[in-house]
């Protein structure tokens, strides 16, 4: 008997959002971004559905699954033309870190609201001379000795979301009183601080979610912002890392398969001397090379959410940092030989492909380079020596 790769469940998870999402389209997503607007309509009616919380616990509201049904869920939302990036940093990262890590205070305010999409939470630990190099991070966490407050100072870049978040799990450091080293941990910053300054930053990228420059300048937090124990900063991060690669991966893929589907359905119609543009092989197999790759990036994808969801963060590491790799590149190339086969169509607002060409390197870049993945699986995995 061939066992099966995706349970009964997780196709019929498929097949329901796949619904949900023709139900928005491309279309939704573009009049969303000419209107400059997110997208509240697909993100509410996702949190009625149960969609946005499938990986957060039941007793805090969720569906009790895990990280695989969460990327199925934006991979088929991406496949319709219609992704919601912040799935990536709400439910997956944010989410997760609170339900692993966080007071029971902490995961009795923000689980349920995330889960139905009350609420939203954005993630910073990108700064400007800290990007792959996370260790380099220089917002920093005080203590108050007359309150105990925690008070944040440092700036962040390139933070999706922000406007429509009502906080922002903040990767900080503090000091270690043993050792004058300063360590990561992760706060909960509202939006709404005194001292919290937003900026947006102008993009060329065609997306409904905007990027923003924060400024943190000496907010002041309660004692149970903090998420997690101070001392076990680095490993609390890294699970909401992981996360958010396997999650990229499934945005990549689900805009790969989109693009993908306009192209065959463009080739299967389009007729050139009375023979569909299909038919012919220098057309056909770039399309069928497209969607083997994107099919050999969705296994990666799964056994990566497989073994995050089983607990076993030092191989979901590897295989998330796969899967991302594999997924942005299959993307690439999908999204480009989907624009090549319409031609002249490609470049049309009429056929929405052209701004892809542009949203599909995101996957390339975010949220770890390429380039980074292979120095991790170099070094990690295959025991070569480091170059830095």
């Amino acid at each position: 008997m061939t066992p099966q790769i995706e349970s009964d469940e997780h196709k019929a998870l498929r097949e329901a959002v796949a619904t949900l999402g023709r139900k928005y389209g491309r279309d939704y997503i573009t009049r969303a971004i000419a209107e400059g607007r997110p997208p509240t309509e697909l993100w509410r009616e996702a949190g009625k559905l149960g969609y946005l919380g499938v990986n957060l616990p039941e007793e805090h509201g969720g569906g009790g699954g895990g990280i695989a049904d969460l990327s199925i869920v934006l991979e088929e939302l991406g496949a319709a033309g219609s992704p919601l990036l912040m799935l990536v940093v709400s439910p997956a990262i944010c989410g997760t870190v609170i339900a692993r890590f966080g007071t029971d205070a902490q995961k009795t305010r923000w689980l349920p609201a995330l889960a139905d999409g009350s609420r939203l939470m954005a993630f910073g630990i990108t700064e400007p001379d800290a990007g792959s190099n996370s260790h380099r991070i220089t917002t920093t966490a005080r203590r108050d000795p007359d309150t105990g407050d925690w008070l944040l100072t440092g700036r962040k870049v390139f933070i999706s979301g922000v406007d429509m978040a009502d906080a922002v799990l903040i990767v900080g450091r503090t000091e270690d009183a043993r050792t004058g080293r300063l360590k990561p941990c992760l706060f909960i910053v509202p939006t709404n601080a005194e001292g919290f300054h937003k900026h947006p930053i102008d993009m060329e990228l065609n997306a409904a979610e905007k990027q923003f420059d924060l400024v943190l300048d000496d907010v002041r937090l309660p004692a149970d912002a903090l998420v997690g124990d101070e001392d076990a900063g680095l490993l609390q991060l890294f699970a909401g890392l992981n996360p958010e690669r396997i999650m990229t991966a499934a945005f990549a893929i689900g805009m790969g398969r989109y693009a993908l589907s306009k192209a065959i359905e463009y080739a299967r119609d389009r007729t050139v001397w009375k023979t569909p543009i299909g038919a012919h092989q220098a057309i056909a197999h770039p399309l069928a090379q497209a969607h083997i790759d994107l099919e050999l990036a969705r296994l990666m994808m799964q056994k990566a959410a497989h073994l995050y969801d089983a607990g076993d963060d030092i191989g979901a590491g590897e295989a998330a940092n796969m899967a991302k790799y594999a997924a942005g590149e299959a993307c690439v190339r999908a999204v480009d030989q989907a624009v090549h086969t319409l031609g002249g169509n490609g470049l049309t607002r009429e056929f929405g492909l052209a701004s892809l060409i542009t949203a599909a390197r995101v996957a390339r870049i975010a949220p770890v380079s390429r380039e980074m993945i292979l120095n991790y699986v170099s070094h990690q995995t295959l025991g070569l020596p480091k170059s830095y």
